[in-house]
């Protein structure tokens, strides 16, 4: 049973960042433009539908995971991954962090937690090679990205409110933590 279970945990566990390009390691669950919401169950070692988008609503950009993170709510930290074309589930991305959307979510019970959702480019990527940091981008596709999140959870009987937008500095050290996260658990 050990062997399985050290197998099952594998993309949980792969580096968070890539050892030669310097890049995180993004794991997508869910491509751009997919109604379907995927998600990665370790203990089963495969994606598992999580819910359908409602018609007309679709992931704006590839949506996934950085292994070797852990946020509050235990799970890998989530990342939004930039594209020239949508990428499968589960595919692992070396991809450069631009920034993170912080965010104030408040959940089904009124509990409000911070939320942040970091932006990365996937390194292969043509379309965005030249945007380094998220106010590169044009601030037509951060209101996309900020308007598919707060639509997402409205779905989900949860609020979104987006506090700031920082850059790949606050982006990295947001992801070091959680690899501090992780490591703690562990122990």
């Amino acid at each position: 049973m050990a062997r399985t279970r050290a197998h099952v945990n594998r993309l949980h566990e792969l580096p968070t960042f890539d050892r030669d390009s310097g890049c995180i390691n993004a794991v997508v669950e869910t491509p751009k433009g997919s109604r379907a919401k995927l998600g990665y169950d370790p203990d089963l070692n495969a994606m598992v539908l999580k819910h359908i988008l409602p018609e007309g609503m679709s992931f704006p950009f590839d949506f996934g995971f950085i292994p070797s993170t852990l946020e509050d709510d235990g799970d890998p930290m989530d990342v939004l991954v930039l594209m020239d074309a949508a990428i499968p589930a589960p595919c692992v991305v070396p991809s450069r962090l631009v920034g993170v959307i912080e965010a104030r979510q408040t959940e089904r019970n009124g509990e409000t937690v911070d939320n942040a959702r970091l932006v990365a480019i996937g390194e292969r990527c043509q379309l965005f090679a030249d945007i380094k940091r998220l106010s590169d981008l044009p601030s037509s596709v951060v209101q996309q990205i900020q308007t598919f999140f707060i639509s997402y959870n409205q779905q989900n009987g949860k609020t979104f409110e987006v506090v700031a937008c920082r850059g790949p500095q606050k982006a990295k050290r947001l992801v070091e933590e959680g690899q501090r996260r992780r490591r703690a658990r562990r122990k």
